[in-house]
């Protein structure tokens, strides 16, 4: 008969000469594990290497903690879920308890907290926090703090805040129904949050409560996707105000403001290089009918003290931007006139029309390069002599030919002006290439290849099963006005084409003798191809029918 193993299981590293890392431990939590709740493990003398491993089950673990150990690069200090199939362990803030052997202040401010304590001692550094789903800290729930009181949370709780840490990932975890889905104090550095989804918070009639609320020293964003706030709540999405910002491969929708990168207030991050540098590429930023304000994006500062602002260069770039608002658009505001943005190879797309979309709100300095803008475009709404230079390769139109975009799918379609069009980037990006693509389904992504060719967040996919001659991008011209797919022989006598669909199904074969037409009447809306498949033809026609 098997017996299960009820004791943690270590990790003994043998060292020959040289100094290593303590014995690791892994600590199992949950049903059949060695330990039933996660403060049934010393928590308090964690070490580097040690992971507490927190296995599904139906009922949430409802209780809290902080995390004060200190990890290295090789052996972090960490903390994860153990799903079971998509299902992810969940730690919830309501009527949570706290481990009476941890001693830490600000218990009101998290669900699991990073640094800030006194037992352990406050050197978090080098946690990972991965594969959980956290919820519900705010405003009207509860909890057993760690001297066995009953306790309140404050508005601003967060599922993860971050006070004092350095290297602290967040990865995979599910954040929801928190006044800040997560919040990261200005004495964190190094802080990554990716493949999060982080939805649904924020405090209602109360605009200091955001998805995310960050200030650190260094912070990258990426393949997280965000979704809207809590009903009511008029806070941001991305709320941030750190030095060394990397904002990539997200999907952001909804907010206030999808992303809202202003000042600091400490020194230690103002007088960082970094400060005056932001980094926002390859992200899909979604702006939705009658929600927030009609900014997309915000750089610089809101507190009006000016010498605190950020006075440096938002590089902006592979972007996609949707907005679906009745009214108008503003992609961005640029708090000062020493608040400038390059703007370089982002679809701009207002379903309203042009003259429903200005670039700037007033001040600050844009330069446009190869972006894909609806005709009609303004400078601002509010002050048409804001300094905004079309400097090249802008292109105007009234439809980007997305693949669907009632299905959110913003891949460019065969014969999309984003195909082949993209410039060249700014040198000062390239430590910041996109390497990624957004897929058809979100938030999945593909990778670039170097594919650098498209304006915006996707990549052109060629339809599986289409001929070689087919997946030329250059070859694909639109002519979405075109009521009849008209038919003309490159040489003279008969000719031979076949028709195919954008998925590459043949609809049906053609012998043309002379100009020939079918009329729309004998075909479904959509758009189609002509391939030649005999010698005599020299060229390629290729013409759309009206979708």
């Amino acid at each position: 008969m098997n017996k299960k193993l009820l004791l943690p299981i270590s990790f003994v590293a043998v060292c020959f000469g040289f100094s290593c890392e303590a014995l690791a431990t892994t600590y199992h939590v949950g049903p059949g594990q060695t330990y039933t709740n996660i403060s049934d493990v010393p928590l308090e003398s964690l070490a580097a290497g040690d992971s507490v491993l927190i296995h599904y089950r139906a009922q949430p673990y409802a209780e809290k903690f902080v995390i004060g150990a200190t990890g290295t690069s090789a052996n972090p200090v960490v903390i994860m879920g153990i799903p079971s199939g998509n299902l992810k362990p969940v730690i919830t803030g309501e009527n949570a308890t706290t481990r009476l052997q941890l001693d830490y202040w600000s218990e009101g401010r998290g669900v699991i907290k990073v640094g800030g304590t006194s037992t352990p001692n406050d050197n978090a550094a080098y946690v990972e926090i991965r594969d959980l789903e956290i919820r519900t800290a705010r405003t009207g729930f509860s909890f057993t703090d760690d001297g066995g009181n009953s306790a309140s949370y404050s508005s601003n709780a967060a599922a993860v805040f971050i006070e004092n840490g350095d290297h602290i990932t967040i990865s995979h975890c599910d954040v929801h129904d928190c006044g800040n889905g997560i919040f990261a104090a200005w004495q964190s550095s190094d802080v990554l949050i990716e493949y999060c989804y982080i939805y649904d918070n924020g405090i209602e009639n109360s605009i200091y409560e955001h998805n995310t609320y960050t200030e650190s020293q260094h912070i990258t964003y990426q393949f997280n996707r965000f979704g809207r706030l809590r009903t009511n709540c008029p806070g941001n999405n991305l709320k941030d105000r750190s030095a060394g910002t990397v904002i990539r491969y997200n999907w952001i929708e909804g907010g206030n403001r999808q992303l809202d990168l202003v000042e600091s207030d400490h020194d230690d991050l103002i007088n960082m290089p970094e400060y005056h540098e932001t980094f926002v590429y390859n992200n899909v930023l979604l702006e939705y009918d009658g929600e927030g304000n009609s900014q997309i994006l915000h750089y610089g500062g809101d507190n009006g003290t000016t010498s605190q602002y950020r006075k440096g260069m938002l590089y902006f770039y592979h972007n996609t931007i949707v907005s679906t608002r009745n009214g108008n658009t503003t992609l961005m505001r640029l708090s000062t006139d020493e608040e400038k943005a390059d703007v370089r190879n982002n679809v701009i797309y207002a379903d309203n029309g042009g003259s429903s979309l200005a670039m700037v709100d007033d001040d600050g300095y844009m330069e446009l390069r190869n972006n894909w803008i609806n005709t009609g475009w303004k400078v601002s709404h509010s002050n048409v002599s804001a300094f905004v230079t079309d400097v090249s390769g802008n292109l105007t139109g009234s439809d980007p030919m997305f693949v669907n975009m009632g299905a959110d799918d913003y891949t460019p379609a065969p014969g999309s002006p984003l195909i082949n069009n993209a410039g060249p980037l700014a040198a000062a990006v390239s430590s910041y290439p996109p390497l990624f693509a957004f897929e058809t389904s979100v938030p999945t992504y593909i990778s670039r290849s170097g594919d650098l060719t498209e304006i915006g967040a996707y990549l052109f996919e060629p339809a599986v099963g289409l001929p070689p001659e087919m997946t030329n991008k250059s070859l694909l011209y639109p002519n979405p006005a075109t009521m009849a797919i008209m038919l003309v022989p490159a040489s003279p006598g008969s000719t031979v084409w076949k028709l195919f669909d954008v998925y590459g199904q043949e609809v049906r074969e053609i012998s043309v003798n002379g100009p020939a037409r079918i009329e729309r009447g004998n075909l479904p809306a959509g758009m189609y191809m002509l391939v030649p498949v005999d010698s005599r033809s020299s060229s390629l026609c290729i013409v759309f029918v009206d979708p």
